[in-house]
């Protein structure tokens, strides 16, 4: 099953961005995801306008897919677009490229902290938590990325086409970050 689009066949599942009830025959957004309990995927559900906030490009590919008729179809591709301009929407896989929200980060190549609002890459990492082992992001200075490849998995082309692909950075930015690479 992939993303989809349909109504709310109750209004007991709750928007995963806004944790607000999603009411009954209310359009809705479902969210493909891993499933920690079986093989089957589950579905995250999210209210339409707020995963056109944070899942833009998502959003958009299903609803071309939808045969139905979407009210405020206007609406939310100004909202797609804003939140792709403004890069607050959520990336789409690993690798991407986005801004650090805050300046906790640590680069994982010089282990300097990684600044507020400036460009980084994220690269999916294994994260041993002494239980057990899980997958998340660890974060580079673009500057650092070269030297880390290694770690990075693949060359570097394939990393700048996955930059290409799940970065929801502008144009500029998302070159910015290309050029430090080298």
């Amino acid at each position: 099953m992939a993303n989809v689009i349909e109504e709310a066949k109750s209004g007991r599942a709750s928007c995963r961005t806004c944790k607000k009830a999603i009411a009954k025959g209310e359009l809705r957004f479902g969210e493909e995801a891993p499933n920690a309990f079986g093989d089957t995927p589950s579905i995250r559900w999210h209210h339409l306008t707020c995963a056109a906030e944070k899942l833009p490009a998502e959003l958009k590919a299903a609803m071309d897919q939808y045969s139905g008729t979407i009210d405020n179809r206007a609406e939310l591709d100004k909202i797609m677009a804003d939140s792709l301009a403004k890069g607050r929407a959520k990336p789409g896989g690993f690798p991407y490229a986005d801004r650090a929200p805050t300046g906790r980060a640590r680069c994982m190549q010089c282990e300097q902290p990684i600044a507020k609002d400036s460009l980084r890459v994220a690269v999916e990492r294994e994260i041993d938590t002494g239980a057990m082992v899980t997958r998340g992001a660890g974060y580079l200075h673009p500057k650092c990325v070269v030297e880390n490849l290694e770690n990075v998995g693949g060359g570097k082309e394939e990393l700048v086409a996955g930059l290409r692909t799940n970065s929801r950075l502008t144009p500029p930015d998302l070159d910015s970050v290309i050029a430090d690479i080298g």
